[in-house]
C-alpha cells in the first residue's frame, strides 16, 4: 500500500510538470521551469521510496535511497525559492539570486554526502548522521517558514480565486512541511543524545502505522501533494474558468438577440460601427457591443416610456407577488420598453378619450414626452460591469420575449348608454 502512495504521487507529480512545460497557446508563464524542476524533484523523491527503486539503489549504496531522496527534496526546495523569487524580482536580479541558491544547494548536498560517507565507514556513527540531518532539515525548515509565510500573504492580495485559493492551499501544505521538519528535529535530538527515542530500520506499513509514519511518511506526503495542488490549481483552472466564461457570453449573446433586435430595428442608429473582422469571433467584445447598443436604445426610447404602461405592468407583479424582486423589476422594465418600441414605430396616438384605428386601448394617451418614466436606477447588486449589467438585460430579455404583462395600459371602460342614448343614471 505504501509503495502504491509513493507511486501515485510520484506519477501525479510528473503529470502536473508535463502540464507545466507544455506550451499554452505560445506562452509559458513566468517561473515555469521553476515550477517544473521542483514537481520533478519531488516526484524523484517520492519515487525514490518506492521499494524496487530503493531496493535497487541499496544493492549498490547501502542506504543511498535515503541520500537521493533528501537531495530531491532539497532540489524541489531549491525550485521553490527559484519560483517564488522570479515572481518578486526583477529578471536580472531573480537569475542572480537563484545562481546563489543553486550554490548553497551544491554545497549541502556535497556537504551532506561526504557526511553520509563519513558514517557508512565509522559503523553509521549517530554523531555524523546528525550533522547529515542537521544540514538537510535546516535547508528544508527555513524555505518552508518563508515561502509559506509568502504564499499566504500574497493570497490575500490576489484578485483571481483561484489564486487565492491555491495559495492558500499551498500555505498549509508548507505547515505539513513543518511538521516533518519538527520531526526530524526531535530525532536529531534523539541521534545526537544518544537517547534512542526514535528506533532505527522500522518500516511503514501504512501511511500511519507505526506512529511515528505519520510524521515521517503522511505529513511529507501530504505536504507535496498540497502545495503541488495549491501551485497548480491556478493553472488548471484558468483555461476552465475562461471556457465557462465564453460560454456564458455566448448564451448571453443569443438570449439578447431578440430585445436587441426590436431595439435596434427601431432604432438602428445606436448600432455601432463595425471596427473589422478581426473581433468577429471575439465573445466578450460581441457581448459587451450588444449591451452597450440595448442600454443605448433604452435611453434613445425616454420619451416614450409610458406612466401608465407601469402602473399596469406594476399591479401585475404584484398580484404575483414579485413586487420589489429583481424578476419583478424586469417584468415592469420589459412591459414599459415593448410599449416604447410600440410607439416609436407607430407614432404618436390620439390624446387621452379618442379611440385608436385599431380599436385598442392607447398605449400613452398623450404625446410621446408627457407622463414619461425613466429607466430603472442601477441597485448596488448592479455594480456596473459587463456581468452585472448583462445579468440584468438577460432578465428583462427573458421578461420581454415572453411577454408575461400586456404592451398597452388598460383604459376605462365607458358605462354602456340606454336605447334612448342617455345615461341610465339620469
Amino acid at each position: 500500500m505504501i509503495d502504491l502512495l509513493f507511486a501515485g504521487v510520484a506519477l501525479v507529480l510528473l503529470l502536473a510538470a508535463g502540464y507545466w512545460v507544455r506550451g499554452r497557446g505560445g506562452h509559458r508563464p513566468t517561473g515555469t521551469w521553476a515550477m517544473a524542476a521542483l514537481l520533478v524533484s519531488f516526484a524523484c523523491a517520492f519515487g525514490s521510496y518506492v521499494s524496487v527503486v530503493e531496493n535497487a539503489v541499496e544493492n549498490v549504496v547501502p542506504d543511498g535511497g535515503r541520500l537521493l531522496s533528501n537531495s530531491f527534496t532539497l532540489a524541489a526546495a531549491t525550485a521553490v525559492l527559484a519560483f517564488m523569487l522570479q515572481l518578486d524580482l526583477e529578471p536580472d536580479e531573480a537569475r542572480r539570486s537563484i545562481r546563489r541558491r543553486v550554490l548553497f544547494l551544491g554545497i549541502s548536498v556535497t556537504g551532506m554526502t561526504v557526511l553520509f560517507t563519513a558514517s557508512r565507514l565509522n559503523d553509521d556513527s549517530p554523531q555524523l548522521y546528525a550533522l547529515y540531518v542537521l544540514i538537510y532539515i535546516t535547508y528544508l525548515g527555513v524555505t518552508a517558514k518563508d515561502f509559506g509565510r509568502q504564499t499566504w500573504k500574497q493570497a490575500g492580495h490576489s484578485r483571481r480565486r483561484s489564486q487565492r485559493v491555491g495559495l492558500r492551499v499551498t500555505a498549509v501544505g508548507c505547515v505539513f512541511a513543518l511538521l516533518y521538519a519538527a520531526y526530524k528535529v526531535f530525532g536529531l535530538v534523539s541521534i545526537g543524545l544518544e537517547l534512542n527515542l526514535l528506533p532505527h530500520g522500522v518500516r511503514c506499513s501504512t501511511p500511519i502505522s507505526p506512529v511515528r509514519c505519520v510524521f515521517s511518511v503522511t505529513a511529507p506526503a501530504l505536504a507535496v501533494l498540497l502545495i503541488t495542488l495549491g501551485l497548480t490549481l491556478p493553472a488548471v483552472v484558468w483555461p476552465f474558468s475562461q471556457f465557462l466564461r465564453r460560454r456564458w457570453e455566448t448564451r448571453s449573446f443569443a438570449a439578447l438577440a431578440l430585445l436587441w433586435k426590436d431595439i435596434t430595428d427601431t432604432i438602428p442608429e445606436v448600432v455601432l460601427a463595425s471596427e473589422g473582422s478581426q473581433q468577429a469571433d471575439d465573445s466578450d467584445f460581441l457581448l459587451h457591443r450588444r449591451v452597450i447598443e440595448i442600454n443605448d436604445g433604452v435611453f434613445a426610447l425616454r420619451p416614450h416610456r409610458s406612466a401608465r404602461v407601469q402602473e399596469s405592468a406594476e399591479r401585475t407583479v404584484a398580484a404575483r407577488g414579485l413586487t420589489g424582486t429583481p424578476e419583478g423589476d424586469a417584468i415592469v422594465e420589459a412591459a414599459i420598453l415593448r410599449a416604447a418600441v410600440h410607439t416609436k414605430r407607430t407614432g404618436p396616438e390620439p390624446m387621452t378619450g379618442a379611440p385608436s384605428m385599431t380599436g385598442l386601448p392607447s398605449t400613452h394617451g398623450t404625446r410621446p414626452g408627457t407622463e414619461t418614466v425613466p429607466p430603472p436606477p442601477r441597485t448596488p447588486s448592479r455594480p456596473g460591469d459587463l456581468r452585472a449589467e448583462t445579468e440584468w438585460l438577460l432578465l428583462v430579455a427573458r421578461a420581454y420575449t415572453q411577454n408575461e404583462t400586456p404592451t398597452r395600459a388598460p383604459t376605462p371602460t365607458p358605462e354602456p348608454l340606454t336605447p334612448s342614448g342617455t345615461d341610465p343614471r339620469t
